[in-house]
Parts: structure tokens; sequence; C-alpha cells
């Protein structure tokens, strides 16, 4: 209850798990079941040179799902490069590149309607998305990581943190 009452006074969670956000069908998605997890939290588009990372993001959660849960965002912060409903991005990401992790409804990742989340993400880094498929890493014992657009998912440096 002190986390809930803290939120409301600051209007900022104190814990990546104090967050709910919907996903693509309008779900909402409690992130307190996350705890224990590495998560890997991605700003993603459906018509940017670094689109095709969604097939690196697909084959990590294949491979490797077990040691990390990856969270797609959509957002339209860049170049408008990200126009479609959630249902038509939905559509893109299985016919295109058979996306299976979670995919969350789109937000803003910058700028004065920045989502609540991608605040806390900026105030634990020190950095907000500066393009489409910007990452970041959540270890469970609270650490945070950014890595720039160009740092493909199946990168070492990726992996080296699963």
């Amino acid at each position: 209850m002190k986390t809930l009452a803290l939120i409301l006074l600051t209007g900022m969670a104190t814990s990546l798990y104090d967050f709910k956000m919907n996903s693509l069908d309008g779900k909402s998605i409690d992130f307190s079941q996350y705890k224990g997890k590495t998560l890997l939290i991605v700003n993603t588009a459906s018509k940017c040179g670094y689109t095709p990372q969604y097939s690196e993001l697909q084959k990590l959660h294949e491979l490797y799902g077990n040691k990390v849960t990856i969270l797609g965002f959509p957002a339209n912060n860049f170049g408008a490069q990200e126009p479609g409903t959630n249902a038509e991005i939905g559509e893109f990401c299985q016919k295109n590149y058979g996306v299976t992790f979670q995919m969350f409804e789109k937000i803003s990742v910058k700028g004065t309607d920045q989502s609540e989340l991608y605040k806390w993400l900026k105030e634990k880094t020190g950095h907000e998305p500066t393009w489409n498929f910007c990452k970041y890493i959540v270890k469970p014992d609270g650490t945070v990581k950014f890595f720039a657009s160009k740092v493909k998912p199946m990168d070492k440096e990726i992996l080296d943190e699963l």
C-alpha cells in the first residue's frame, strides 16, 4: 500500500513491478508477474530501418525465453514510423515476423506525453530512446541498462546480460 501511496503522491512508480499496462489486445498486464525475471524492454516501429530486429527479438524469445522476457512497446515518436492502430500493429508483427513475445499498446516513449514506464526507465539509466528499437535490460536485482537501436537483440552485449 505504501508503494501505491508513493505513486499517487509523486506520480512516479518506485519499482518496475508497480506498473500495469495494456497489451495490444487491450488486456491489462500487471508487471508484478515479472518479478524475478530478466526483462528486455524495446520500443518498436513497423516502418523503420530497424524493423527487421523483430526477427531477432523473436529468435531471442524462442532460444532464451527461459532467461529473458521480451516486452515490446510500439511508439510513433520517431519519423512517424508506427502510424498503425494496435490491431494493425499486431497483425503486422504476426504476419511478417511471427511475433509471440508480449507486445503492448502503442505509447509515447519521449516528449511531453512520455509514458510513465519510459520516464521510470529514463530515471534509472539517464537515457531515453533516441530512435526506434532502443532496448533496456532490467535485471531481477533492479539493475537497468540501456542499449541503442544499433545493438541487435542477438548481439553479444545483450546475450552477456542474460
